[in-house]
């Protein structure tokens, strides 16, 4: 069944349906008659969560909503209107209302987006892919495991989530586009103790398809393994130096710091509102040679892609900085039309009830050539930093502070003692002109990533190899 017959059933030919294919279509029409973009964005979702903590199962939630939003452009305005009740007085309402802002204006409407027949996952609901009893199970398999690992576990947490999200996206122009998305995560995060002191660790996994692959053994114990691996660094870590020093950042996660403190700079919203260090910039030089940054949705199976973003547009690679040289910002329908420039696939949304903004998918440098051996043996002394808890940006000047939740001192070429609350404080535009050495082991992160903006939570992707940076100032509790 392809996604626009299956979403179909879901909002119009239900039998408690109240509203139809044909009556929305007309509604539409009349709404954004004299608009320069808008949509009819209609979505189903069901999502669960189950957690674990100390042996016990500590909550078990299952929701399932839908509902829709109506937007209307017109030039640089969006009227915008939601409702979790899909009926045509609602839908009549809600065009009334985005009808204000197109009142006096005499739009031209934008091409509707290229179609596409690509799917990057499987179209199956995965929480009914599996039994309930299967999922709760498997934590309790976690935790047994987890603390017959090692007597210094003493405590074992637990999480296992999926969500299925049906979209179909209407036009006036009579375009309709529609996608079905799996998403699951599997999280375990144990405390240790030894001596006294306690210290966690922690790792999760995911991404756009069914629960299978996190729950065979491979994968939960390798989460197992690898969070007592961090737990264990960590009972041994010394505090972090302060002051400015060459830094090594690890492949995979640590790309969450590019996403930070450069990705957001490169959306198109805030570069046509001249908000972004990095406004007036297309075609200059923002890094060193050899950066070379792409936002890709278009991965199979991955967290951060998509099929179609939440304008029916196609997802792309899109490349932002070219070895070294800044070639493109990521763009939703109305910034993209705003800028002359064209839509990346780039327009996303948390819910039905939000409106669209351009956002990253899966943002990656990619690789080089130098091997992480030799970065470290090039450091007299510096950080090597290897996983990252929090962080935050300011995207006006792009100033960042992150934590590492994992990091080591470097001295004379070799990685020595672990440290504890290290923080990377710089600035995003500047701390690419310092990139020094780039690895040639790419890796992307392992499915976790969740990005905040504007008040909206979308699921995400990073990716980078190691990389050496001439110097970022860390504070840490050692002088």
């Amino acid at each position: 069944m392809s996604a626009i017959a299956a979403t179909d059933k879901l909002f119009f030919e239900r039998a408690d349906a109240a509203l139809d294919q044909a009556a929305a279509a007309r509604i539409i029409d009349k709404a954004l008659r004299n608009s320069d973009d808008g949509e009819l964005f209609l979505e189903y979702r069901e999502s669960e969560s189950i957690s674990l903590d100390d042996g016990h199962i500590r909550s078990a939630n299952f929701d399932s909503g839908l509902g829709f939003g109506l937007r209307a452009v017109a030039g640089e305005a969006t009227g915008y209107a939601h409702s979790g009740e899909i009926s045509e007085e609602a839908l009549k309402r809600a065009a009334a209302t985005v009808s204000t802002i197109t009142a006096g204006h005499s739009g031209v409407a934008a091409e509707p987006p290229r179609s596409t027949n690509s799917r990057l996952y499987s179209d199956a609901n995965p929480l009914r892919l599996m039994d309930f009893s299967a999922r709760t199970s498997l934590l309790g398999e976690i935790d047994a495991y987890a603390r017959g690992k090692d007597p210094r576990v003493k405590q074992v947490m637990a999480s296992i989530s999926g969500e299925w999200q049906a979209v179909q996206i209407m036009r006036p122009d009579g375009t309709r586009v529609a996608d079905l998305r799996p998403l699951v995560r599997l999280n375990v995060s144990l405390v240790v103790e030894q001596g006294g002191r306690r210290e966690t660790g922690s790792h999760g996994t995911g991404g756009r398809f069914s629960y299978d692959f996190v729950t065979q053994e491979s994968t939960w114990r390798g989460a197992v393994d690898e969070a007592l691996r961090q737990a264990l660094v960590n009972l041994d870590s010394i505090p972090a130096p302060a002051g400015e020093m060459p830094v090594v950042l690890g492949s995979g996660w640590p790309g969450i710091l590019l996403h930070e403190a450069i990705g957001h700079g490169l959306e198109g919203d805030f570069n046509r509102k001249k908000t972004s260090a990095f406004s007036d910039l297309m075609g200059k030089r923002i890094a060193s040679p050899g950066v070379t940054v792409v936002d890709d949705g278009t991965m199979p199976d991955r967290r951060g892609s998509l099929t179609v973003d939440d304008e029916g547009t196609p997802t792309s690679r899109t490349v932002l900085i070219e070895d070294g040289i800044l070639v493109g910002y990521l763009q939703d329908r109305l910034n993209a039309r705003l800028m002359g420039m064209r839509a990346t696939g780039n327009g996303r949304r948390e819910s039905y009830a939000h409106a669209p903004m351009p956002r990253m998918t899966n943002t990656v440098m990619l690789g080089g050539s130098h091997t992480p051996e030799e970065m470290i043996r090039s450091v007299k002394r510096g950080l090597y930093a290897v996983n990252f808890g929090g962080g935050q940006v300011d995207i006006t000047s792009g100033k960042f502070v992150f934590s590492a939740s994992e990091a080591y001192m470097i001295e004379d070429g070799k990685v020595t003692a672990p440290v504890k609350g290290a923080t990377l404080i710089g600035n995003g535009p500047d701390s690419l002109t310092k990139v020094q050495m780039i690895g040639n082991d790419m890796a992307l992160d392992p499915g976790i990533g969740t990005c905040g903006k504007g008040g909206q939570g979308v699921p995400v992707g990073v990716g980078q190899p190691t990389l050496k940076l001439s110097g970022l100032t860390i504070g840490g509790t050692a002088a």
